[in-house]
This record gives C-alpha cells, structure tokens and sequence, in this order.
C-alpha cells in the first residue's frame, strides 16, 4: 500500500514537472520577457499605451515587432500549439486560443511590412487580456504543488528513516 502511494506521488511529480518544464516555465518566461520589453518600449517612448502607434513611433514599432516580440511570440505560440497535452485543464483555455490567433494576425501584418506595405500596425485580433493572469496563475499554482509534492517525498522519506533506525 505504501510504495503504491509513493509510486503515485512520484507520477504526480513527474507530471507537474512536465507541465513546469515543457509547456508552462518556457511560457511564463517568454511572456514575463514580452512584458518587460513593452513596457520598456513604452517608458522609451514615454508613454503608457501603444495606442496609437504614430508615424513617428512605426520604425521603432517596426524594430521591436520583428526582433523582440514576434520572435517571443513565435515561442509561446509554438509551445502552446506543440505542448497543449500538457495543459492543466479538460478543455483549451480560449485565452490560448486568442493568444494563437493574436499572433497569426500579426503574422500577416509582418508580411504586409515585408513588402513595403505599413497601411497596417498591428494585429486585427488584439490582445487576449485573460492571457497574462491564467499563464502566471498557472505558472505558480504548479510551482506550488511541486513544492508541496517534494516536502512530502522528503517528509515521508525522513520517517522512513528515521522508524527504521528506531525498530
């Protein structure tokens, strides 16, 4: 009964880390690394919103797009898109899902800038506010089980222990 619980225990860690290593760490720092670099962009600019991007701003907007926040987008996109079996939930939270299409929208406005053509600025599918909060909810939720499923793999191997020396 006793290695049953630890073989459960030890799946359920094996999972966790899983989910931490491969679908949700990469996503949360790809997306606290796209926060910072906006919000750097925006303190550069001096102002405290994107909208709306100035003809004086597109270079620079241009800049950031194709060498900072497509390249971390292409990153989330692809975890989100490969690694979506490792997603806590039933059912695919739809601020994934808006955050794919989010980026297949720009996807085509780069395409556009490639040409010459910046009539267009941005992506016609905004950004998924959800989408921040559930990735570093997630993020932390896991990182907290974890920690809870190591100190009882520890706490129960110390009492192992501990009642062997003692029988």
């Amino acid at each position: 009964m006793i290695s049953r619980m630890l073989a459960r225990r030890r799946d359920k860690l094996e999972l966790v880390n899983r989910r931490l290593n491969e679908f949700y760490g990469p996503l949360y720092v790809a997306s606290q690394a796209g926060h910072i670099a906006y919000r750097s962009l925006l303190g550069k600019q001096g102002k405290t919103q994107s909208e709306p991007i100035l003809d004086s701003e597109m270079k620079e907007w241009v800049l950031w797009m194709t060498t900072i926040f497509m390249p971390l987008n292409d990153i989330r996109e692809k975890i989100i898109i490969e690694k979506a079996h490792l997603i806590v939930e039933e059912q695919m939270p739809h601020c994934l899902l808006e955050f794919v299409t989010h980026v297949v929208g720009y996807k085509a406005v780069l395409s556009k800038w490639a040409e010459g053509d910046y009539s267009e600025r941005r992506s016609t599918i905004g950004w998924p506010p959800a989408f921040d909060a559930y990735v570093s909810h997630s993020y932390n939720a896991l990182k907290a089980e974890q920690t809870r499923l190591l100190r009882s793999s520890l706490t129960g191997l110390y009492h192992r222990v501990v009642d062997r020396k003692r029988g």
